[in-house]
């Protein structure tokens, strides 16, 4: 069996959606998340949003907030949040 030769082309890292660094290949504590996209009546419409975390978000306990503020910032939350007591 015979190994195809591996080039540059082959591996495209990935960059962090809140501090836009590299990920590298060693960073086991990435992750990687699929937001599914819904139309105006709650409905799944087979898209979605994409958002990559390093594992240095991760570590500063940044996640959440950055997940809140990029979803934000895409139009999928919104900023108005009501409190009901």
């Amino acid at each position: 069996m015979e190994n195809a030769a591996i080039t540059l082309e082959d591996y495209i890292p990935r960059k962090c959606s809140a501090t836009n660094r590299l990920i590298g290949a060693k960073d086991h504590a990435s992750v990687q998340i699929n937001i599914g996209n819904v139309d105006e009546n709650g409905r799944y419409n087979n898209t979605f949003t994409t958002y990559a975390l390093s594992g240095f978000v991760r570590a500063q306990s940044e996640a959440d907030d950055s997940i809140n503020r990029l979803a934000t910032k895409d139009g999928l939350l919104s900023m108005v949040w009501s409190y009901q007591k």
